[in-house]
């Protein structure tokens, strides 16, 4: 699921326009990262700092722009208009702020969407923006570049995830000196708005639950065997490290967040009991209950327990008893990688 949508550090009016928190330097770089989900529209700008980046504005908003893509093939034109919408503040954020450098990224709604390639267009022709629809490999690449700021200290091997919209990524991380290598990878077809549009996100019980985790346990299990290299026994990872809003959201459950709060939420660990217990906790709500809980809202009733089913075949597959969670994935992986290219990361311009 994508992350809770949360306030940008410095406003995010939706003409585009930051608030006077961060101002413009002349003549400084600002470089921006673009995430087109299937779920979120996401957009953050940062100028390079001592601790790697500063995030000087940002955008998040909740698009759907895959709904109903697993089912039809196709983008539909009422999810094509929410994301032009979104799209425009993006890109009025992007030319106020005089953005050279960035990268404007689209996901799988794009990539499995007969339609796709015309949506690309029409954003360029529209707005302007040149959108890349990016492969798995690279998402899963730029979504451990964003998170791996978070391996814990004595970790030697990790299992970072990302569960999206229409696709969840997972890769193994071998962890040497402190540089972590992906020694392995896959993608599965199967996200948040994906799994609840096969089996129903807005009333589940138990066994439709169950039918959720099956259907994962399916796609994900041929990349576990994989992992066992011959020994029949499925290595256990020191911890699972979490990129998605399944995860934020759960561990904003678990902390009885009265609104989500990045700074408590982004960092935190959280123990595989406490996630089963919020699962069950969301599996007892009705559809209502869930769309008033303070860290779900309505815009994510229907898909928190699809979200749920992929994390709990993970902690199946991967039985690692802590999860490090994370407010930052694929977006933050950009600004690094760019930054790097340049030789500006984690130095002040």
């Amino acid at each position: 699921m994508a992350e809770p949508e949360k306030k940008a550090k410095s406003g995010t009016a939706t003409s585009g326009k930051p608030t006077a928190r961060f101002r413009k330097i002349p003549g400084e770089t600002i470089y921006g990262a673009l995430d087109l989900g299937t779920n979120n529209c996401r957009l953050l700008l940062a100028r390079p700092a001592d601790s790697g980046f500063e995030v000087v504005d940002a955008f998040s908003r909740i698009v759907r722009l895959g709904e109903g893509v697993s089912q039809s093939g196709e983008i539909s034109q009422d999810a094509i208009d929410r994301t032009i919408k979104a799209l425009r503040v993006c890109s009025n954020k992007l030319k106020w702020w005089d953005v050279r450098r960035f990268r404007l990224i689209a996901t799988e709604a794009c990539r499995m969407a007969g339609n796709g390639e015309r949506f690309i267009e029409q954003a360029q022709t529209e707005i302007g923006l040149d959108l890349e629809v990016i492969d798995r490999e690279t998402e899963a690449s730029l979504a451990a570049a964003g998170a791996s700021p978070l391996i814990c200290g004595k970790a030697q091997s990790v299992v970072v995830f990302d569960i999206g919209g229409g696709s969840t990524e997972i890769l193994w991380l071998n962890v040497v000196d402190g540089r972590y290598k992906i020694d392995d990878w896959t993608s599965i077809p199967a996200g948040v708005v994906t799994v609840a549009e096969k089996f129903g996100g807005k009333h589940v019980n138990s066994e439709s639950f169950a039918a959720m985790r099956a259907h994962v346990a399916e796609l994900a299990r041929p990349f576990a065997d994989r992992l066992r290299n011959g020994s029949g026994i499925d290595p256990v990872p020191d911890h699972l490290l979490g990129t998605s809003g399944t995860v934020t959201t759960v561990c904003g459950i678990h902390m009885n967040l009265r609104r989500y709060d990045r700074a408590r939420v982004d960092g935190a660990w959280i123990l595989g009991d406490e996630v089963s217990a919020v699962t069950n906790d969301l599996l007892s709500m009705t559809y209502e209950q869930r769309a008033s809980s303070p860290c779900v809202g309505p815009e994510r009733a229907d898909l928190v327990l699809a979200g749920c089913a992929i994390l709990e075949e993970i902690r199946n597959l991967w039985p690692a008893d802590r999860i490090r969670v994370a407010d930052r994935g694929l977006r933050e992986g950009i600004l690094t990688s760019l930054m790097n290219e340049d030789g500006n990361y984690a130095r002040p311009t």
